[in-house]
């Protein structure tokens, strides 16, 4: 992953993840890419979580280990402050921004419970959509776009969404595939 020189974000050519909120359930899903280069090396990752006693989803773009050792760190803050989803996003956007070791992984999660979705990223960010749903990762606009459109004009469900979503994503963006896992709340 290299950085956007345009931004302080860095550019996820890897994945598509998505959240959406929707008549009182969370469902939050992956494709099963994992690309190196232009070469696919994996077509069937689990990119999304269930934590702290299946309460908390989340799902992570970007570089694999970095994405592991924050989703470590993540759930750690989470029993740390009692499962609280906005005050461990807090916690650990302020320790990846300022910790040496931490600062340098390159990689963005979006974590959800049944009636919160935040987006975390390394720059200290903590986001909460304003139509609960959230995108993260190179196809993350195309699966954002076709999420709102399927929720505004049909009576899907979050999951239905999530998965239809990804599949569009699945068949735009080259690091993004079809082979899906959802988590549901």
């Amino acid at each position: 992953m290299q950085k956007n020189k345009s931004n302080f974000y860095p550019e996820v050519r890897s994945t598509t993840v998505l959240g959406v909120i929707k008549g009182g359930k969370a469902a939050l899903g992956a494709d099963g890419q994992v690309s190196f280069n232009n070469t696919v090396m994996k077509h069937g990752t689990r990119k999304v979580r269930k934590l702290y006693h299946d309460k908390v989803m989340v799902g992570f773009a970007g570089a694999t280990a970095d994405a592991f050792t924050l989703l470590q760190r993540f759930e750690e803050k989470l029993e740390s402050h009692s499962g609280k989803l906005y005050r461990a996003s807090i916690e650990l956007a302020k320790e990846w921004r300022t910790d040496r070791y931490l600062r340098r992984l390159e990689a963005m999660m979006a974590v959800m419970t049944k009636s919160e979705v935040l987006l975390i990223s390394g720059t200290g960010d903590v986001i909460e959509p304003d139509d609960q749903i959230v995108a993260i990762g190179s196809g993350g606009p195309y699966a954002l776009s076709a999420a709102r459109a399927l929720q505004a004009h049909t009576d899907m469900t979050a999951k239905e969404i999530v998965e239809e979503s990804l599949k569009i994503a699945g068949d735009i963006c080259i690091y993004t595939n079809n082979k899906i896992t959802i988590e549901e709340l």
